[in-house]
């Protein structure tokens, strides 16, 4: 197990300079991180190690079958769960319960990482990661020692349920009950979009106990085999093709109360807090596919010719790259930020989540779509990843709060500061 205790362990380390070429299963060593972008610039040396190890896992196990992976809609389970030997299951649960123990910014380091090999899969990860916070942080002592250990180890998955089919953005409007009958809920109620549904054990759901409004809203976890908990059809979606997405059905759901998370009424608190890590490592993801994506486009300006030069030569595409790498440097630093304020509980945490995710992930989706213009045709073909980078973060800026949601948030900040 990767944890804050074994830094100096582990595999070999990945050269800084290795580059992505055209096709997603090749890596070739070259120079082509500049140092202005290298997302190890500022790092300790114990964080540069954990994004080596995330790095090279990426390289080697996420990398080569990203594609097949996103073509075949294979949710990679045996993968994540070599990820989580490393300590990538519950990355900043406390090692009491079987996390590892790092910090958010740990955690945004190495879901950045990861994503280079493949968003979709790591995205999923996060989505795990928050869920087995949630747990530690609102459960009772019996709900982490039973559940924390083998979500740490992803011997089982969670999922996250908080959208429904008429509540998206207006979240604390959801309609989901669950109705107290003696020492059991009833559950009835359908959520939609919820990644891994019907294929993970645990799902982690908001449902209304009382009055309209979010205080009415209570968090209780359903296990997978509980009579009245169904699917619906696996969705076609454009991109996080290698993670599943399914409604999930609530009919006469029968659940002991004593799988509630925290009080009755504290769930639209529980999922809010949750969504803050959550829109910091769904940010990271973004910053993963830029950094592989401009990496792609640098290359492969050097080695396209146009007009009997590289591409590189033409102060365009000069102009292009440098403002590709200022506004990732930024996003990076701004969603760096942003974690280590949540660690630390600061008062500027939820607008500076909420501004990391709408500027992080506005600006990578930018960069990405910018790399693949600068592949021309190619660039559009499924034998170059830059297509696949484009389609998998394109959901950022809708998921975990809209980015029009994430303005919302910072401009009550601004206005009522």
């Amino acid at each position: 197990m990767f944890s804050a205790r074994h830094l100096s362990t582990g595999c070999s380390v990945v050269r800084h300079g290795r580059c992505l070429l055209k096709n997603r299963n090749t890596v070739v060593p070259a120079r082509c991180i500049a140092s202005c972008v290298d997302p190890s610039m500022g790092l300790n040396d114990e964080q540069i190690q954990m994004q080596r190890i995330a790095t090279e896992f990426a390289q080697k196990e996420f990398l080569p079958y990203m594609a097949e992976w996103d073509e075949k809609e294979y949710f990679a389970k045996e993968t994540m769960q070599k990820a989580a030997q490393l300590g990538f299951g519950a990355i900043y649960v406390s090692e009491k319960y079987g996390g590892t123990g790092l910090t958010r910014l740990d955690s945004s380091i190495i879901f950045e990482a990861l994503s280079r090999g493949c968003v979709s899969t790591t995205a999923y990860m996060s989505i795990h990661n928050m869920c087995a916070w949630m747990i530690e942080q609102f459960g009772s002592e019996e709900q982490k020692q039973h559940w924390i250990p083998s979500l740490a180890s992803m011997e089982k998955f969670a999922s996250y349920c908080l959208t429904e089919p008429g509540s998206g953005s207006d979240a604390a409007s959801l309609a989901t009950t669950a109705r107290c009958d003696g020492d059991f809920y009833i559950l009835n109620g359908s959520k939609a979009f919820i990644s891994g549904g019907g294929d993970t054990d645990l799902y982690v759901i908001m449902v209304r106990t009382g009055s309209p409004g979010p205080k009415g809203i209570s968090c209780i976890l359903v296990e997978k085999d509980t009579p009245g908990l169904s699917f619906g059809k696996k969705e076609k979606k454009v991109g996080w093709n290698s993670q599943p997405t399914r409604a999930v059905i609530l009919e006469d759901c029968k659940v002991p109360v004593s799988n509630r998370l925290g009080e009755e009424g504290q769930g639209f608190n529980i999922a809010m807090q949750g969504l803050n890590g959550g829109r910091i490592n769904i940010a990271s993801c973004s910053l993963g596919a830029a950094q592989a994506s401009l990496e792609l486009a640098a290359n492969h300006l050097k080695v396209r010719k146009q007009f009997n030069k590289p591409l590189a030569e033409f102060q365009h595409n000069q102009f292009k790259l440098a403002q590709m790498a200022t506004n990732l440097v930024a996003s990076r630093l701004l969603v760096r930020k942003a974690a280590s304020s949540l660690q630390q509980n600061l008062p500027d945490a939820v607008s500076l989540c909420s501004m990391a995710k709408l500027f992080a992930t506005d600006q990578c989706f930018d960069i990405v779509n910018q790399a693949l213009q600068m592949h021309g045709g190619y660039g559009y073909l499924k034998d170059y990843a830059v297509q696949q980078y484009l389609r998998d973060i394109r959901v950022h800026q809708i998921l975990e709060g809209t980015n029009e949601i994430m303005q919302l948030i910072v401009s009550r900040d601004i206005l009522q500061n």
